[in-house]
């Protein structure tokens, strides 16, 4: 099924496929972030794949120069019960990516989830905002360079 897949997917956008592997029999897909959204539908939509559950989005910091930032989307597609692991890599100054919540609408929480942590704006997203901090919060707890113990007077504490 996997090779399938890669076919399939060569076959809609050439040249799409970055990079790929396989582990375990779970096969992880690397496309451009210009693209995720094309690719995402087609994954949806196509009648053999068929890959309508969107299990999870998440961001990862990588810390190097070159694409910081990740965003992973795990899918699943219940007809072939197939796992599919799409990634995509962004620029570490300001990570944007257009928002697949026209595909999965489940993806809204997963994309607030992501920025509120990492910072990547999902653009065209219906709802884009913190969950977790504060909306005047300026830092994004999960990225690396994040202090461990977190920035003195960032929130202002409720007094006793």
């Amino acid at each position: 099924m996997n090779q399938t897949i890669l076919d399939k997917l060569n076959a809609f956008a050439p040249g799409t496929v970055i990079e790929s592997n396989e582990f375990r029999g779970d096969l992880t897909v690397i496309v451009p972030a210009a693209e995720i959204v094309r690719i995402c539908r087609f994954l949806h939509d196509d009648p053999d794949l068929a890959f309508t559950l969107l299990v999870d989005l998440c961001g990862v910091d990588r810390y190097t120069p070159e694409g910081r930032f990740e965003v992973v989307y795990n899918l699943y597609s219940m007809k072939n019960r197939q796992y599919l692991r799409l990634k995509l890599r962004l620029e570490a100054d300001h990570p944007k990516v257009q928002t697949v919540t026209g595909v999965w609408s489940g993806a809204n929480w997963h994309e607030r989830e992501t920025f509120d942590m990492y910072g990547v704006v999902f653009e065209g997203h219906p709802d884009l905002r913190r969950m977790f901090m504060p909306e005047e919060y300026e830092h994004f707890p999960l990225r690396k360079d994040y202090p461990l113990m977190g920035i003195p007077d960032a929130i202002p504490l409720p007094r006793k």
